[in-house]
């Protein structure tokens, strides 16, 4: 029987690299694609998704098992993401101002999607397009409530200690990014 995440952060905590090593193997897929959907950039996923399994190894002897393993190592994972796009901001704007880019959009924001994307998936790119970038527009919160909602399929409840809001503030930003979602599909 393969021992639970909850038991191998323990074991990490006690510096067990074994334990540390199935972690990885059992996340690093799924924690690419959650910053990479946050982040629309794949460099800045992949460094962010590495500095969230460092301080993984740091902190395991925190986890205290309070909230699922899952949702205190997303938590650390998208803390890391929405830090790193309120520190970039400047950046973006820097680079949209440089080039005269009206529609807001910065050469910085549009890397190629990972061969997770839902575009492929589904067959639809048309559609996908047009759905990803509403997704884009929305608010850093809103974007990390739906994906881990829709990739994560994490319930409200953990969305909520993830992103250590209540779980009304988390229905909102459902709501309010799907209304977004639904106008962007019924337009195009």
């Amino acid at each position: 029987m393969e021992p639970t995440d909850e038991a191998l952060c323990q074991r990490v905590a006690g510096r067990d690299e074994a334990a540390f090593d199935v972690l990885v193997a059992r996340y690093q897929e799924r924690a690419y694609r959650l910053a990479w959907s946050i982040l629309r950039n794949a460099e800045d996923a992949r460094d962010l998704s590495q500095e969230a399994f460092v301080r993984l190894y740091e902190s395991a002897g925190s986890f205290g098992g309070r909230a699922k393993f899952s949702t205190w190592f997303y938590r650390i994972l998208v803390n890391l993401c929405l830090d790193h796009r309120r520190k970039n901001r400047w950046w973006q704007r820097w680079a949209r101002d440089e080039r005269g880019d009206p529609s807001g959009e910065s050469l910085l924001d549009r890397q190629p999607a990972p061969a997770a994307d839902p575009a492929e998936t589904l067959g639809r790119e048309r559609e996908a397009r047009s759905v990803w970038a509403a997704v884009d527009r929305l608010g850093p919160r809103q974007r990390a409530a739906v994906i881990l909602r829709v990739r994560e399929e994490l319930p409200t409840a953990e969305i909520a200690a993830v992103l250590r809001c209540s779980e009304a503030t988390v229905r909102v930003h459902l709501h309010r990014a799907l209304a977004t979602l639904r106008r962007t599909v019924e337009k195009s």
